[in-house]
């Protein structure tokens, strides 16, 4: 690995030094903190982590209509658990009882029930700033997080047995083990010349919280239509949170539209399974792309979440599949410190790429395959994805294999 090492610029500093830091302290860094901070060295001590986040500490949370949400899926709502956050959620966390796929004006359709795979409920849908107090509450008993807040990294220097960083605030920091959580345009993966790779779906994404005539009783629908899949999903306080994949074109117009006309045009795709709209929020409207990052590791430096990869919202994954990746991590660093090993050593970080290879394949090819399939009018596709969702209904073993990775296992 002597081919990654610069030069040190920062021969002579002061540097304070972490055993672990993270770049970005939005969802996935606070994740990844809370989930190494019980962790202890050899000696008892516990891991000393610093989290580098360019924006300033929210204290309060503000509830509103148009609040931005995620869906949680059970894997990932069974992992806040463990890590004492989800007790901060389960109120505001609207339960996924049923998922409802329908082909719009075809006869396929596909039912999953919650009960059916004895689970109280298939996954959740929240606000994404209750997830995020929800992990800042859960990181306050722990002293020794530490935040460098508002700052971010200026310059990275890359030694044998650390990482020096320099932030833009001045201060010099040096790991032995960074980890870049710091999203689709991530600074630590540019700064290591991590090349990606992207593809264009052609499509965007139109999101939205609407208000519905009839409750929608913890279902959530994924409906195929003529411009697009519209995904509907159960939302607290009587509300669904919409995402409609449209082309670029479609989704400008139909953002512009007058709030009366735009509630028409929904109900007109999505059909009358939730009565009129009766509310529709602020939408808002996002190109989507893959984005695969080409290696997840680099010398004493792991990418977690969208900094390694950004997926289709079609299956409701990309989040899932982030908190995965912390999961995988923390476990193999656990290991690690049990066998009183280096945290940052090239083969700790191999193994955690080759571990999650092959998941975010799958949920890559899931995704692909879906988004390939619903958004193609041609017959023979049409007739076949109808039979297949027909097949997805009635023949258990393949639902059950669906279901298990849409749960996150």
């Amino acid at each position: 690995m002597t081919d990654v090492l610069t030069e040190n610029a920062f021969a002579g500093e002061a540097l304070s030094h972490f055993d672990v830091v993270i770049a970005g302290g939005g969802l996935s860094g606070a994740l990844m903190a809370l989930s190494l901070a019980t962790l202890k060295q050899a000696n008892g001590q516990p891991l000393a982590i610093a989290i580098v986040e360019a924006n300033p500490v929210v204290k309060e949370v503000s509830r509103s209509f148009d609040d931005r949400v995620l869906a949680l899926s059970h894997g990932t709502s069974a992992y806040l658990q463990a890590l004492g956050a989800w007790q901060y959620l389960q109120q505001d966390a609207e339960a996924i009882k049923t998922i409802h796929i329908s082909d719009r004006g075809h006869y396929g359709k596909a039912r999953v029930y919650a009960e059916d795979h004895q689970v109280p409920a298939l996954g959740y849908v929240v606000e994404m700033a209750l997830i995020g107090k929800a992990l800042l509450k859960s990181l306050e008993s722990f002293g020794n997080v530490h935040w460098y807040r508002p700052d971010s990294i200026e310059k990275i220097c890359w030694q044998m047995d650390k990482v020096n960083l320099r932030l833009i605030s001045g201060r010099a920091l040096s790991a032995s083990l960074l980890l870049g959580c710091d999203g689709g345009m991530s600074a630590c993966r540019e700064f290591a010349n991590i090349k990606v790779r992207q593809q264009s779906y052609r499509q965007s994404a139109l999101i939205t919280n609407v208000s519905t005539a009839n409750a929608h009783s913890g279902v959530a629908y994924e409906r195929f239509t003529e411009t697009g899949p519209i995904a509907m999903l159960p939302l607290s306080g009587d509300r669904c949170s919409l995402v409609w994949t449209l082309t670029p074109q479609q989704a400008e117009e139909i953002q512009t539209l007058d709030e009366q006309v735009f509630k028409r045009v929904l109900e007109d795709a999505f059909g009358s399974y939730l009565g009129r709209i009766t509310q529709a929020g602020e939408r808002f409207v996002y190109p989507l792309n893959l984005i695969q990052a080409e290696q997840q590791v680099f010398h004493r430096m792991a990418l977690v979440g969208n900094a390694s990869h950004t997926i289709h919202p079609i299956a409701g994954q990309g989040f899932n599949l982030g908190v995965r990746d912390v999961e995988q991590l923390a476990a193999l660093i656990k290991a690690a410190l049990e066998q009183n090993q280096d945290i940052g050593n090239f083969s700790l970080l191999s193994t955690y790429q080759q571990q999650r290879a092959a998941d975010q394949q799958q949920v890559i090819a899931l995704t692909d395959s879906l988004v390939t399939l619903f958004s193609n009018r041609l017959p023979p596709l049409v007739a076949g994805r109808n039979i297949g969702l027909k097949v997805l209904n009635y023949l258990s073993p393949l639902k059950n294999a669906f279901v298990q990775k849409t749960m996150g296992y």
